[in-house]
């Protein structure tokens, strides 16, 4: 079996893991992996033990959001080439890696963020529920991007890696349409807006 499509399988079966309800197919125009441009801007801040009112909070959030977006938009075409059951090129391997880096910064940055300052009242559930959200549906393209690193050593010793698929799964029962609902009410409320869940066009 070619290693892709061994990762690949891992992929699907991670999907199917995480997914409580169907996906709606979209006719978005296809990618392709040579014209991906690496998102330039993540969400970073160095602010500690500082008290963050609702304009810089928001704001916060909608640049988390936007980031993830872009950043999955970004990866979708390499995980095309993996369904497909096709090799991603050096070039190709090296940008994936980039882009699941900037998404565990990402994920990383706004965690400590909103951890580390105080957030104005009725915020603090709601942040903690976004970053879980978003977190648990990266930990797919980790795991993806971890075993693409690996796997190749692996398979030519003959080794077929171990998957923990029960710790992966346990990391994304999260992501499901009931917190996404929570989430989009949450942003609803305080008009927040976002690329995300493709809430702007």
């Amino acid at each position: 079996m070619r290693w892709v499509t061994y990762c690949f399988l891992i992929f699907v079966i991670l999907c199917g893991c995480s997914q409580n309800e169907p996906i709606e197919d979209t006719e978005d125009e296809i990618l392709s992996t040579q014209d991906v441009e690496i998102p330039s801007n993540i969400f970073t801040s160095e602010k500690q033990n500082k008290k963050i009112d609702e304009e810089e909070v928001n704001l916060s959030i909608k640049t988390y959001l936007d980031s993830y977006e872009e950043l999955t938009n970004a990866s979708s075409p390499f995980l095309d080439v993996l369904y497909e059951g096709e090799d991603l090129s050096g070039n190709e391997l090296e940008k994936f890696k980039k882009i699941s880096k900037l998404t565990k910064e990402n994920d990383e940055n706004f965690s400590n963020y909103i951890l580390k300052n105080t957030l104005p009242e009725g915020y603090q559930k709601e942040t903690n529920r976004i970053s879980k959200y978003i977190t648990a549906s990266n930990e797919i393209l980790y795991g993806l991007d971890g075993t693409l690193s690996n796997i190749t050593e692996d398979l030519n010793e003959g080794i077929i890696p171990e998957i923990n698929l029960g710790s992966i799964k346990s990391k994304t029962e999260a992501v499901n349409g009931r917190e996404q609902k929570k989430i989009e009410d949450f942003l609803d409320e305080k008009d927040i807006s976002t690329k995300a869940f493709g809430r702007e066009t």
